[in-house]
């Protein structure tokens, strides 16, 4: 078991240096006070990514859409070289 890079022997050892310091009735106090906070910490960063994502696909709809009024206009451009092709050689029969 692994969390932070923090093996469960040092995890021990924290935890009884905390009981020394801190005394048995104050410990559940602080346990749940770092809980809140790391709960905390994980609300936080749950929202950061979500906003990210949110922003990303934003930016990716907009890049869709100005890729798709590029080939809208260079389709126009297209069938009005083809009308102006059309009437030149219509103007020359």
């Amino acid at each position: 078991m692994n969390i932070f890079g923090i093996g469960l022997p040092e995890m021990a050892l924290i935890f009884v240096v905390a009981l020394l310091v801190f005394g048995p009735k104050k410990l559940p106090e602080i346990g749940r006070s770092l809980g809140k906070a790391i709960r905390g910490f994980q609300d936080a960063s749950k929202e950061f990514e979500n906003e990210f994502k949110r922003e990303a696909q934003e930016i990716e709809e907009s890049v869709k859409m100005n890729a798709q009024l590029e080939e809208s206009k260079q389709l126009q451009q297209v069938a009005t070289k083809d009308k102006d092709a059309e009437n030149l050689t219509e103007h020359k029969s």
